[in-house]
């Protein structure tokens, strides 16, 4: 079928085309007009679920926006108190409702008429929803909204000088590429004390985030925050011991791996010892990657590689240029990080990054813009809820992008050892992210298995998980009050709890797509879209199987996989 970037803003049908959110007085009465209609057939039933995903799409872009500005700009207070007013004043006044029209669908007689296999996973979801909503959560979750943003304020003010100039950390991190390495390690400790000056901050927000999401928990019957979360994530298809199956395959298939790439870097480079400031590096003479210039640079570079990968995807990347749906390039006062947020009622999502010209950067353009792919794909579904697809799915997107988009990276590279030293990059990084993806993952398991831990149990259980994932060849003699602080850098943690095995699981999808990519280019992006394009309608067993790829945490799989992007990065090495 044909698949067209021309997205256009849903039209609105229940709610007036220049209503705005502005105070729950004036929102409230469309919830309450959706609660209390009557439903007398079918198509009644079909009408009022057409109504609630109209009203879903207005609420859900709404705190988009709001969510997206501040981002962009964690120095103007207005823009936090406008998120923080929807968390503290709109959102929690939303969940009673959203829990009554729950019950009112499931309790409709006329449910049974409806397409049982079109709503079956949006039913099973609903379903899921009733069982842990809980009147007493509303406060602590609004107030849980407004802290874990407080981890973006606190990260986007570190910054450091380097040769009298000022870097953010994201910015900073350039220099871990460069051949000279007394300027290496001055950065890299300049990097590390820089944390440290938030490590109490960070320490207490985050201790603060693992009380109320306790008591979240406790409130639905749970006994931790970790059962609850794999509910409220709608993890149905695996479970906790599969996540511990795949940290196991890790450590025996992945770490070897890691250690080889390892190796190969300090023989490269020379030296007879390897620091953490050295595993970035280029050998003396050898000049960093340097793919863009600056933003502008990097839209119009990555729009010519999507083109040449399917004109359809360039579309895509057009269109939001169009809408000015971007905000690339990293500064002082932007939260850290990226991300492609989806916009259910534009249906062109944005994307957010902080881009310092590195080869990094282009992973995370491409990243992002599979993610991008996606939110079009899944926009002409009829409702909003048929759009919110698996996480799982949705990193095989953007991972798989990673990899199809390879073949055509010449559009940042214009010479052959360039472009070569680009595609090992990628691929080393495709085998040494899962180490850290086990890490984080399990570190999540053990702060939520065990709430009441001092930050002194933290601190060790951390070095505990970290250390049994960690290679020999990088030696970290002398920089332990750094390693124990490492994991404050990821924002999920904070933002995002038990988000993150995603990207494990999703980087094996990636994996199994880029393997069709190479037997049949457009056999493989046929699939890929097709899967994409169910959005959220079916399970996520069947959405792998629609992207011709098999869902499977064993460590069998895992080494098959594993295997191949071994042999494939050896071809280049």
């Amino acid at each position: 079928m044909p698949y067209t970037a021309d997205i256009q803003k849903l039209p609105r049908k229940f709610v007036p085309e220049d209503f705005t959110i502005t105070t729950w007085k004036t929102l409230e009465p469309y919830f309450k007009d959706l609660l209390d209609r009557s439903i007398h057939s079918k198509e009644d039933l079909e009408n009022w679920l057409l109504d609630i995903s109209e009203i879903e799409a207005v609420v859900s872009e709404d705190a988009c926006w709001r969510q997206i500005k501040m981002t962009c700009d964690t120095t103007d207070k207005s823009l936090e108190e406008a998120f923080t007013f929807f968390c503290m004043e709109i959102q929690p006044k939303l969940q009673p409702y959203a829990d009554a029209l729950n019950k009112k669908l499931v309790n409709s007689p006329y449910l049974k008429e409806l397409d049982q296999e079109k709503f079956a996973t949006y039913l099973r979801s609903v379903k899921k929803s009733i069982a842990l909503f809980r009147e007493a959560n509303i406060p602590i979750q609004a107030e849980l909204s407004v802290l874990q943003q407080q981890y973006g304020a606190i990260a986007g003010k570190m910054s450091i000088e380097v040769n009298g100039e000022e870097y953010t950390l994201q910015q900073a991190a350039k220099f871990f590429e460069n051949p000279d390495r007394a300027l290496r390690k001055e950065v890299y400790y300049k990097v590390q004390e820089r944390r440290l000056q938030d490590k109490d901050a960070l320490n207490n927000l985050y201790s603060q985030l693992i009380e109320k999401r306790q008591q979240v928990a406790e409130n639905a019957g749970f006994s931790n925050y970790r059962d609850y979360k794999f509910e409220e994530l709608g993890r149905f298809d695996y479970t906790k011991e599969d996540c511990f199956q795949f940290h196991e395959a890790v450590k025996l298939h992945l770490l070897p791996l890691v250690e080889k790439i390892n190796l190969y870097k300090k023989e490269k480079l020379g030296l007879d010892d390897y620091r953490p400031w050295d595993t970035e590096a280029e050998v003396a003479g050898v000049e960093p990657l340097r793919p863009f210039t600056d933003g502008k640079d990097l839209i119009a570079k990555t729009e010519k590689c999507f083109h040449a990968l399917n004109p359809f995807f360039a579309d895509c990347l057009k269109k939001m240029q169009e809408l000015h749906h971007f905000d690339l390039d990293s500064r002082k006062g932007k939260a850290p990080g990226g991300y492609n947020c989806p916009l259910a009622e534009s249906g062109a999502p944005f994307i957010f990054m902080n881009a310092a010209g590195q080869m990094s950067d282009v992973t995370t353009m491409v990243h992002e813009g599979g993610h991008a792919i996606h939110s079009f794909l899944a926009h002409p579904l009829e409702l909003s809820a048929f759009k919110e697809y698996p996480m799982e799915i949705a990193e095989v997107a953007s991972m798989s992008m990673e990899l199809f988009s390879m073949n055509h990276w010449d559009v940042y590279f214009d010479n052959a050892a360039e472009l070569k030293r680009a595609k090992i990059h990628q691929l080393e990084r495709v085998i040494t992210i899962f180490p850290w993806i086990a890490i984080i993952d399990k570190f999540q398991h053990w702060v939520y298995e065990n709430p009441n831990h001092t930050l002194e149990q933290r601190t060790e259980n951390w070095m505990l998980i970290l250390n049994d994932f960690s290679t020999n060849t990088v030696d970290f003699s002398g920089l332990e009050k750094f390693r124990e602080i490492s994991w404050q850098r990821q924002l999920h943690l904070f933002e995002v709890p038990f988000y993150y095995i995603e990207y494990g699981i999703a980087q094996l999808g990636a994996i199994g797509m880029w393997m069709q990519y190479q037997q049949n280019p457009e056999q493989a992006l046929n699939n890929y879209m097709k899967a994409l394009s169910l959005g959220g309608t079916k399970t996520l067993p069947e959405l792998f199987k629609a992207a011709g790829l098999e869902f499977d945490l064993s460590p069998a799989h895992i080494k098959k996989l594993m295997d191949f992007v071994n042999e494939e990065l050896e071809k280049l090495l």
